[in-house]
């Protein structure tokens, strides 16, 4: 049960005990809450809340002294409980498929009044949703929504009193500019809530068949932005280092620089033989993979016609082949 308001710090009593009382009770101080139980016989499980101290017996209580109380068997009775507050809540979608976004970030669409959306977020599952949609995705030299006009609606909507959703793909925090966004926020005054999404760094590969990690391959990886070419005046990558790092390294936004990062990774003595791969599209049914050596990599995604949004790997793990994997 996730309640319909902010009960951080609310007084909450639960009248009766059931089977579900102890989920419920973990659930409310999941959200802050603070959480006492009324009840004659205990559940093993409740029983076990109190003798931890998460909970507190009520018995007898003063029903006044408590902001919201909620009947087992009834709806929720709210003593003078307002939600005047927005809040912002980063939601980090995953790579695309509907099905890999977490159960709180499905769980804060659902909730919410507003949902600021990113053309990469899961977009299947806004179609029958409550809330307000804004679209603000930025297409690859197309219509692009300027970061600070998102910032602003952000705070804008939030200082209406509403829960405020703002859905991107992967993870808000991997080149997502999620921290740009919070910062936006609590400089307004505004509340911000994050809840990470599933990284198509990890996924995209992962999906295609090819860890990041492998024993006797790989002994780490390196995720890095290839939206801006190695030479590039903006470029703030060490790429002869990524060359010697002997990591696996996976490159976002990389499409359109794909020949200069794998020159330049080559340049600096990376074999080129090196397994690459391509993946776009992860996890949805368009889906397409293309690998080749180091050398031959750019060429071969130009020929499959590769688009963003698209994962490079690059690093022996590429050469497995534990075929590809379609998310449900």
């Amino acid at each position: 049960m996730t309640l319909e308001l902010d009960v951080t710090g609310r007084r909450i009593l639960l009248r009766g005990c059931n089977d579900r009382t102890a989920a419920l009770a973990v659930n409310l101080l999941s959200q802050g809450a603070v959480v006492g139980v009324d009840a004659g016989q205990l559940t093993t499980a409740v029983a076990d809340l109190l003798a931890r101290g998460l909970i507190s017996q009520a018995e007898g209580a003063n029903y006044g002294e408590f902001d919201l109380i909620i009947g087992v068997d009834t709806r929720a009775t709210m003593n003078s409980v307002s939600r005047d507050v927005g809040k912002v809540t980063l939601v980090g979608g995953g790579p695309g498929n509907s099905g890999l976004i977490t159960l709180a970030g499905w769980d804060a669409l659902q909730r919410a009044d507003v949902i600021v959306f990113d053309r990469l977020a899961p977009l299947s599952l806004l179609q029958d949703l409550p809330a307000r949609l804004i679209d603000v995705g930025k297409m690859p030299h197309g219509q692009q929504t300027a970061q600070e006009a998102i910032n602003e609606l952000l705070v804008a909507e939030a200082g209406k009193g509403l829960r405020v959703v703002r859905l991107k793909g992967g993870d808000s925090f991997v080149f997502g500019r999620g921290s740009e966004e919070w910062q936006a926020c609590t400089d307004a005054g505004v509340a911000v809530e994050v809840i990470p999404g599933v990284s198509s760094a990890i996924a995209a590969p992962e999906l295609a068949g090819i860890p990041v990690t492998h024993r006797g391959l790989a002994q780490g990886f390196t995720v890095v932005s290839g939206h801006v070419p190695p030479g590039d005046p903006r470029c703030m990558l060490d790429w002869p280092a990524l060359a010697r790092a002997g990591t696996t390294l996976v490159v976002l936004m990389g499409v359109k620089n794909l020949g200069p990062i794998a020159a330049a990774l080559i340049e600096h003595g990376m074999a080129d033989t090196t397994p690459a791969a391509v993946v776009s599209d992860a996890g949805l049914l368009s889906q397409k993979i293309v690998k080749g050596p180091l050398a031959d990599i750019a060429g071969a995604a130009s020929l499959a016609g590769i688009n963003p949004p698209a994962v490079t790997i690059i690093g022996d793990v590429a050469g497995l082949d534990l075929g590809s994997v379609q998310a449900t």
